[in-house]
């Protein structure tokens, strides 16, 4: 199939000079092609959202009623769980993750569009007590055409709670997934087209991030944008955005903390705290990279984390082992020379799982590891690795957990597993993060709960209703009727 973009419900072919080799993580091979998009490409894009628009709010998606954009995405929702195995292949072939991580992403895909489906039309502003003689009123508007710029590692999920938030919404979607991991969302927007959204309402622009991703922030005619990705790359999209008072919601990095007191239940505790940094190989912004235990029962239960890495194997999707490949050969480089600077800075290394003997040589496969004991002020402590790798951390009492926990730049998400009540209300109302989960941890949540960061993990919030919220315009309606002589 020729390298391509999705714009106005048409496949728009790319000369075969401006296509992009899609590799394979599992063996390094490429097996696909994708389009690499110009500023040009995003100017069709935007346009085409444009017309769906119409200049006056008249377009054909600016006219669908929010009860039939409803329907559309509960029939985009019913698609995605029609096609969820072809989909689910196409995810894991294009990222490197486990077959079972990619179901879990397409299941949530299709529960986002269900959700803000049941949404739409529950989306209202409020009558305001004023005046004698005036009524006075607020409505919720769309921005008009958001941009998206969705990042590797969880590509259907992200593209769902973003992009169908917007749509939702009322708004038209100009997307530029990420170079490494294109497929799936190219698939989602044919997908979409078939189901019945009109054209301009979803237009797909592929290519590198400098290039279509910097055109894209930088357009004037994108009125909001959503990025989710690294701390740095938010920071040049924000100020492309701010240069025309566009306004963003950043998803950044984390280094979130798991902290375990001495009254946990050490058996629940236990599954979690592995699962929340193996999870899609530790590519996770909300991934649980940092475990906090309190000194009376730090060496006992590392150890029981210790010997569940140790049994952690890593290996290509077909063979859905714990830990699926990196994405790319820059991120496990990264991850790599990460490690080495933790040897050389002399950190213990508790545990190391392996990788299967049957992963292609080529693949970008890397062990889970966990290091103990680990100094606050240490990079493996403060950086964020995205990649398998946990550091644990023991703590005297309440407060010294506390700053440790807020010690880093990042504030994303947290866990506490403690059976105290208080205790629990306390941590809660002092960690600074975005999401606080006590005896359990989300890595990120369910759909329903609004989720992104404070400090340099971002600004704004995606999923739930609180979403919707950001992808409209609050307009105030006041309106002078007088009164009856």
């Amino acid at each position: 199939m020729p390298a391509h973009h999705f714009i106005a419900n048409a496949r728009r072919p790319v000369p075969d000079e401006r296509a992009i080799p899609v590799i394979d993580p599992a063996d390094g091979q490429a097996f696909d092609r994708i389009a690499r998009g110009s500023p040009e490409d995003i100017d069709q894009a935007v346009r085409a959202a444009q017309a769906a628009m119409g200049a006056q709010l008249d377009g054909p998606w600016a006219m669908t009623c929010a009860r039939d954009r409803g329907r559309l995405l509960a029939a985009w929702g019913r698609a995605v769980l029609e096609h969820a195995d072809e989909l689910a292949g196409i995810e894991a072939r294009d990222t490197g993750k486990t077959l079972r991580t990619a179901r879990n992403d397409v299941a949530a895909l299709a529960r986002y569009f269900e959700y803000y489906a049941g949404a739409c039309d529950k989306l209202h502003g409020d009558t305001l007590p004023y005046d004698t003689g005036t009524l006075a009123m607020t409505v919720r508007e769309p921005h008009g055409v958001t941009g998206h710029i969705i990042p590797w590692n969880y590509p259907v999920q992200i593209f769902g709670r973003s992009v169908g938030a917007s749509l939702a919404a009322g708004n038209a979607c100009v997307v530029k997934p990420a170079e490494d991991a294109s497929l799936s969302t190219l698939y989602l927007a044919e997908m979409a087209a078939r189901v019945g959204f009109p054209p301009g309402a979803l237009n797909v622009v592929t290519g590198y991030g400098a290039e279509a991703g910097a055109a894209l922030s930088a357009h004037p005619g994108i009125q909001h944008i959503s990025f989710t990705g690294s701390t740095v790359t938010g920071q040049r999209v924000a100020e492309a955005a701010a240069r025309r008072h566009c306004p963003v919601v950043l998803e950044l990095g984390g280094k979130s903390p798991q902290i375990v007191f001495e009254d946990a239940d050490l058996d629940a505790a236990l599954p979690v705290v592995v699962n929340a940094i193996i999870q899609n190989s530790g590519q996770t912004c909300s991934a649980g990279s940092r475990l906090l235990v309190h000194e009376s029962i730090h060496d006992a239960f590392v150890e029981r984390v210790a010997e569940r890495f140790r049994a952690l194997r890593a290996g290509p999707p077909s063979l859905d082992a714990d830990l699926g490949p990196l994405v790319n050969r820059k991120q496990y480089d990264r991850v790599r020379q990460m490690l080495d600077a933790a040897r050389r800075e002399g950190l213990a290394e508790a545990a190391r799982g392996r990788i299967l003997d049957d992963a292609p040589p080529d693949g970008y496969y890397q062990e889970a590891v966990l290091f103990r004991d680990v100094p606050p002020d240490s990079a493996l402590a403060r950086e964020e690795i995205f990649g398998p790798v946990l550091v644990t951390q023991p703590f005297r009492d309440e407060a010294h957990a506390l700053a440790l926990a807020n010690s880093t730049d990042y504030g994303l998400v947290a866990g506490v597993w403690t059976r105290d009540g208080a205790r629990q209300l306390r941590m809660a109302r002092h960690l600074r993060c975005g999401q606080v989960f006590v005896n359990n941890y989300g890595a990120g949540g369910g759909v329903e709960l609004p989720f992104g960061g404070v400090k340099s993990s971002g600004h704004g919030r995606e999923k739930g209703f609180e979403a919707l919220l950001g992808f409209t315009v609050l307009k105030t309606v006041a309106i002078r009727y007088g009164q009856d002589a």
